[in-house]
């Protein structure tokens, strides 16, 4: 692990490779999985307030069920705060292209100027995922079969995951922190020359 401020970071986000290939997995990380994506508290009230906004973009199915649970729910396994499923399979929020690809209806909505929010970091991190303790805060890589292909492409791009990762990293932790973990990642390159 390295630490910066508060954050320990896994060495895994240093080494490992991963550049999303929607053209393979189809965005299945949308549908697949035991409950929604993990929301931070202070984003459950702008689920609440984009919903009308965003309410277009969405699939008849999604908005049904946001309607009848929430626009966000609490994970039965842990208590947190997570999005809303359809019939406990896919995200609410998924879209389908013609390709059959997810795509986040936030986020489109987003690209189209009709919000100003993107998607939950947590979406947007991945496969980061952060755990906040008391005194600390762990920034882990998530490793998920069905990103295989993600990894493949990332190596053959010579692309770690924090290079991924740096919009969202900023957009979570700013710019000074990013430009400490190049730093880090810099130094541990050397160190253990991978």
């Amino acid at each position: 692990m390295i630490q910066i401020d508060d954050k320990l970071i896994s060495e895994d986000v240093f080494a490992e490779s991963f550049v999303c290939n929607l053209t393979k997995c189809k965005g299945v990380c949308c549908v697949d999985g035991d409950t929604g994506a993990p929301l931070d508290k202070d984003e459950l009230p702008i689920l609440d307030e984009i919903f009308p906004k965003i309410k277009s973009y969405l699939r008849p199915e999604g908005v049904k069920a946001i309607e009848e649970q929430g626009t966000w729910v609490v994970d039965p396994y842990d208590g947190g705060y997570v999005t809303t499923l359809v019939n406990g399979s896919e995200c609410a929020y998924v879209i389908f292209d013609e390709k059959g690809t997810t795509k986040c209806g936030i986020e489109k909505a987003y690209e189209d100027g009709v919000v100003d929010w993107k998607k939950p970091i947590s979406c947007h991190l991945y496969p980061i995922r952060v755990n906040e303790y008391k005194t600390f805060v762990a920034l882990n890589y998530h490793e998920w079969e069905i990103c295989n292909d993600a990894c493949t492409l990332g190596k053959e791009l010579q692309v770690r995951i924090y290079q991924f990762l740096k919009e969202p990293l900023i957009r979570k932790y700013g710019e000074d922190f990013y430009n400490t973990l190049c730093e880090a990642a810099e130094e541990w390159e050397k160190e253990y020359n991978t």
